[in-house]
């Protein structure tokens, strides 16, 4: 193998001289002796940034074939978009069972025939591509699996790489899929320079010794090597780490890790501030194996799963640019045409249609990726926050942003002033700036070509309208496009505030007009050309002209699903009598409602008069209207929200208002025949009244149960002793090992943000837990900020009444447990703040309760209502 390694590393410093007719001037990515990628003409450092998808393969195929949609076109659209974001690499690992037969012999079929179009189109537009050979698994998630004759079905996952006849299998596979010569561009896929290297299979599973696991990787090399190939070959490190020093005993070039900072499929939308999550990647065994510093090292998925947040993707890519990464790519780009269903991987959501502003923050962290220095350092989290010359990440504002002079980009709506107006060449957002005045919500790009004429670039509206991440299916939509109609103003100074407006794509029937005051009246989605007054450009624009790797008319955009109107509201838990009440809505449908009504549960088609009040759109889709304090009597307060167009009326919520997603019903509550009775609630109570946190209704009951190390048993019960004593929810947790640690969570922001006078009175947090159980040793409570830091103590033990009191002063800073708990599992899974921040109890966002497990044993804790007095 020492031979093959060193034939290896000179074929990759002088091979491509003339492949395929290709002259040596294409540049191509070899790894140098120190493991840094490597361009091979400048020699200068490599980086890239990108996604995976799967069109070619699995549920995406077949979902495509479900709606009757031509697959290569969906490609070019999806192209268009991955390169509109300034990515610059795709990895995917291939679907080896839908690839080959029992022997491992390469098919040539539709798959292969998607992958290779995929690899031309991608190789049009400059974006380079690792290709992960076999998954070794199958093809169903989240259906079944569909047999398909392929040789990974005759094996389990963690037998395939010691079975001889598998191992057999995987050699001619291999060999035959690197020499494979892609019809839509003529060269092998060991020739192709827009192609950066192999990786032989996806999260292997060893079960093997040291010497068992180097024999199969070393036979896996050979195979390739036979083909000719002198790219470089990668294997994942992450997974096994009980044999991890026999990857790096291999000839094996790059090793490849992911990042699951939170987790995967909680089957909802996660909230709180993240950011401490991802203030490290530290590699466990960095400097405890041999050659670990010789090898590249690549992110082959990567993804803060479950959230729609726009704040997390710049910060990671800071991360893996400190840790000495040099490829990275998403897991996984959603194909657009089934993105309004989010049904391809239910824990993933990004597309640049459907999920704008995450879309936005993507192609910031492409900019970070590329600009930042490999292994500088940023300091640690909430230092790190501003980074690079210009980069910016916030929770609370929910934003990523670049801002460096020429480039301003932003994920949501931002005060910064651009560094340097005069100079902007490129911007790029979602909502407003002080540059971009806009109250549609989806994504937009507007770009300088030559001095006075510009590029706009604007994609319709994106509404989310239900969970996207919980059950999936096709016949569900997660998120809704509107083609909304939205003045836009413009205060780019070398465009000015007088300049001509003409349609460039194709479906595009405005005529070219003339904006006086730097306000587009009425904007379209769609593709335009932006000519200052007076302007004489240099090269005449047209629909066909280059820029950069896209033509000017290019324009990819849904069509929408949406049909009847949708409601999106999360009406307050709790607020306090003798206050207004604020309610907030979005109201969605093809067209703008004439009326948005809100009716109480006191309404009656018998009644003479009908009280209702008028909600009053004050942005977008967004709809707000003020409850007077005199109607809002200590109880439950009750309604419902009526939606009028025309001779049409709509009422929400119709059946179970799902987190602030609801259909509508037919007609309105004064039909004579309405029989509908969902209403949302709020809950009033007297302004002095204790502030619940907790109120134990089922085994849920709001309640997230974590443990660390992950793999401990949990069993949750509902207790009702008897029917004049409040239940209790007891969680019973069993330790498999030593220093397990259990933790209970609960949001609790909804309910403080509607109590914040009283909450400036709270002094004590108090938990009810059953006075006929001692409380278990080690068992803490308190809370986690909008900071991300915990704050907790002990607790004392309970009164006779089974009570436990806790002054609020006696928190203290401590560290945070990372849950859910981020793969790979070798990472940290506590963030020890470095930054003193004294506790603001109206910061708190989530309650804490932990408690120490015992080795084998045990641990219970049965609770009551939590409440703040």
């Amino acid at each position: 193998m020492k031979r093959l390694f060193i034939l290896t590393s000179i074929c990759l410093l002088f091979a491509f001289v003339n492949i395929q007719g290709k002259s040596s001037s294409t540049p191509f990515i070899y790894i140098d002796g120190n493991g840094v990628m490597r361009w091979s003409d400048t020699r200068q450092e490599a980086s890239f940034f990108g996604v995976n998808y799967t069109l070619p393969f699995a549920h995406a195929y077949r979902a495509l074939g479900y709606l009757g949609l031509d697959r290569k076109a969906a490609i070019d659209k999806d192209v268009y978009h991955i390169t509109r974001l300034g990515l610059n690499a795709y990895r995917i690992h291939l679907w080896d069972v839908e690839l080959t037969d029992e022997q491992g012999n390469l098919l040539e079929n539709e798959h292969l025939d998607l992958m290779d179009y995929l690899i031309a189109k991608l190789k049009e537009r400059n974006i380079h591509i690792i290709i992960t050979a076999q998954t070794n698994f199958g093809n169903g998630y989240p259906e079944r699996n569909i047999q398909t004759g392929g040789f990974s079905y005759k094996y389990d996952k963690c037998d395939v790489h010691s079975h001889p006849e598998a191992i057999t299998a995987q050699e001619t596979y291999l060999h035959n899929l690197v020499k494979h010569i892609n019809p839509y561009t003529g060269i092998a896929y060991k020739d192709d320079p827009s192609i950066v290297g192999f990786e032989i299979n996806n999260e292997p599973c060893h079960s093997g010794t040291k010497e068992e696991v180097k024999a199969y990787i070393n036979r896996m090399l050979e195979a390739i090597h036979r083909t000719g190939n002198r790219k470089p070959v990668f294997y994942n490190v992450s997974h096994n780490e009980y044999v991890v020093e026999a990857y790096y005993e291999t000839a094996i070039q790059g090793t490849t890790y992911q990042w699951y900072p939170i987790g995967l499929v909680s089957g909802q939308t996660q909230q709180g501030n993240f950011l401490p999550y991802i203030d490290r990647y530290d590699i466990s065994f960095a400097d405890k194996v041999k050659g670990f510093h010789k090898k590249a090292r690549l992110i082959y998925e990567f993804d803060p799963a479950d959230i729609m947040y726009s704040y997390m993707y710049p910060a990671m890519a800071r991360t893996f640019r400190i840790a000495g990464f040099q490829w990275v790519t998403q897991f996984a780009y959603d194909p657009m045409d089934i993105a309004y269903a989010n049904t391809e991987y239910q824990t993933h959501f990004l597309n640049l249609a459907y999920t704008p502003h995450k879309a936005i923050s993507m192609k910031i962290a492409a900019e970070a990726a590329r600009n930042l220095r490999r292994g500088e350092s940023y300091g640690s989290y909430p230092q790190d926050t501003l980074f690079g010359g210009g980069f910016r990440v916030s929770y609370t504002e929910d934003l990523s942003e670049l801002n460096n002079g020429r480039k301003y980009y932003y994920s949501n709506n931002t005060h910064s002033l651009p560094r340097n107006a005069s100079q902007l060449m490129s911007i790029a957002g979602c909502g407003s700036s002080p540059v971009v005045h806009y109250e549609g919500t989806g994504a937009y790009f507007i770009d300088c070509l030559e001095a006075g004429v510009w590029r706009l670039e604007v994609m319709p509206d994106a509404v989310t309208v239900s969970d996207p991440f919980a059950k999936p299916s096709l016949a569900k939509e997660v998120v809704s496009i509107i083609y909304g109609c939205w003045d836009m103003a413009l205060q780019i100074p070398d465009l000015g505030e007088s300049f001509t407006l003409t349609a460039l794509n194709k479906e595009n029937q405005r005529k070219e007009e003339t904006v006086k005051d730097g306000v587009i009246r009425n904007l379209q989605p769609g593709v335009y050309l932006l000519k200052r007054k007076n302007c004489t450009p240099k090269q005449n624009w047209t629909t066909d002209s280059r820029w950069n790797s896209i033509r000017l008319g290019e324009f990819a955009a849904p069509s929408p699903h949406t049909t009847d109107y949708k409601v999106i509201h999360n009406p307050a838990q709790v607020t306090e009598a003798g206050r207004d009440l604020t309610i907030l809505a979005q109201v969605v449908g093809n067209t703008s409602p004439d009326s948005v009504i809100i009716y109480t549960d006191k309404v009656s088609f018998w009644n003479d008069h009908n009280p209702s009040i008028k909600m009053k759109r004050i942005s977008g889709y967004s709809y707000q209207a003020t409850i007077p304090a005199a109607e809002l009597q200590e109880g439950c307060f009750k309604y419902n929200i009526i939606v009028c167009r025309g001779d049409s009326t709509h009422t929400y919520p119709a059946g179970n208002s799902v987190k602030g997603f609801s259909s509508g019903i037919k007609g309105n509550p004064l039909d004579w025949d309405y029989i509908a009775d969902s209403y949302w609630t709020t809950r009033i109570v007297a302004p002095d009244s204790p502030i619940q946190l907790l109120s134990v209704t089922d085994t849920h009951s709001g309640i997230e149960a974590y443990t660390l190390p992950e793999w401990n048993d949990l069993k949750r019960t509902l207790i009702d002793f008897s029917p004049i004593e409040k239940p209790l929810l007891r969680f019973a947790f069993t330790s498999k090992g030593e220093k397990t640690h259990h933790f209970l969570r609960k949001s609790i922001q909804d309910v403080l943000k509607e109590r914040k006078g009283k909450l400036k009175s709270c002094t004590t947090l108090c938990i009810r837990v059953n006075r006929h159980k001692n409380l278990p040793e080690g068992f803490y409570a308190g809370f986690i900020t909008s900071d991300g830091y915990t704050y907790k103590t002990i607790c004392s033990t309970p009164s006779p009444e089974g009570i436990i009191r806790i002054p609020l002063k006696k928190l203290h800073q401590a560290d945070t447990a990372l849950l859910p708990i981020a793969y790979p599992t070798f990472l940290k899974q506590y963030f020890h703040p470095e930054t003193d921040i004294p506790f603001q109890m109206e910061k708190a966002e989530k309650l804490e309760l932990s408690l120490l497990g015992k080795d084998k044993t045990e641990s219970i804790i049965e609770l009551g209502e939590i409440w703040l007095e």
